[in-house]
């Protein structure tokens, strides 16, 4: 299944994306199940709406992240050995974890806001995971038992503020700096996340290409790592990296500037895209 969350005529609610429109679960399982972070746990109350007749187009909405309200979004710094040759440094030997927010987020369609303090802004193509089973201390062989399914995320970055400290935070949370969507593809239609291609386009140019079996620590470790450090939660959101080809490492350096338009694709998962604004704007 395709999972979306969304506004229609001014209300917000999510469903389940088909050929031919979007059943809306929000509207069918009520109160008890506000947003789509409080059915992932459950998926079977999703799995029996998907065949019912749908209530909307993708034209009669405003995309949400499909995961508005997620417990934490945690980001995985230099994960990509290509990433890491790029930069010059030694491969970690753990995963290099921060946080963003969720305003720090749009969803497909909306723009990306470039900060009025920096002109530094990069793009960073990505695949996110979503728990949908919780768990503390998971075992790496049945990590992927805790998915409840995989996006797109561009991890839009403030290179220098992100280079004021060691600290990666105060570069990778800017108000509407990044981007997660269009939807949520369930393991199930995703199928093996290893073989799949990922691209990242700016105003149509391919800027970076890599296959997500070149991750140096892979879903199913990540998911292990956290889970030591906390209970995963459904909803929670794991952003895996970016692959190389980011700008701040192009001579000259490549920033995303305002009237830009970037895409990241990703095999069987879709195409996010977002257009670059001016905070001033």
């Amino acid at each position: 299944m395709k999972l979306i969350s969304y506004e229609v005529s001014g209300r917000a609610t999510y469903g389940i994306l088909r050929d031919d429109g979007i059943v809306d679960a929000g509207a069918r399982l009520g109160p008890s199940y506000p947003t789509l972070r409080s059915v992932l746990a459950t998926p079977d109350r999703l799995h029996d709406l998907a065949n019912e007749v749908p209530d909307h187009t993708l034209k009669d909405i405003i995309f949400y992240p499909p995961v508005p309200d997620p417990g934490r979004i945690l980001c995985v710094g230099l994960n990509y050995r290509s990433h890491i040759a790029e930069t010059g440094r030694e491969e970690p030997k753990y995963p290099m974890i921060f946080a963003r927010y969720p305003d720090s987020l749009v969803g497909h369609g909306a723009p990306m806001v470039r900060p009025q303090v920096s002109v530094q802004f990069d793009y960073e193509g990505e695949l996110a995971i979503v728990i949908g089973k919780s768990g503390r201390h998971i075992e790496s062989g049945s990590a992927l038992d805790h998915v409840a399914g995989y996006a797109c995320f561009n991890d839009g970055s403030v290179r220098d503020y992100q280079r004021h400290t060691t600290q990666f935070l105060p570069g990778k949370t800017f108000w509407r700096s990044g981007s997660f969507g269009p939807w949520l593809v369930t393991p199930d239609e995703a199928g093996a996340i290893g073989d799949l291609g990922l691209v990242t386009r700016l105003n149509g140019i391919e800027v970076q290409r890599a296959k997500i079996d070149d991750l140096l620590f892979d879903p199913p470790e990540l998911i292990a790592y956290l889970s030591a450090i906390y209970p995963l939660m459904p909803g929670d959101v794991i952003a895996t990296g970016t692959t190389g080809g980011v700008g701040a490492f192009r001579k000259p350096p490549l920033w995303m500037k305002p009237g830009d338009r970037v895409e990241v694709t990703i095999d069987r998962l879709g195409t996010l895209r977002n257009s670059i604004i001016a905070e001033e704007d």
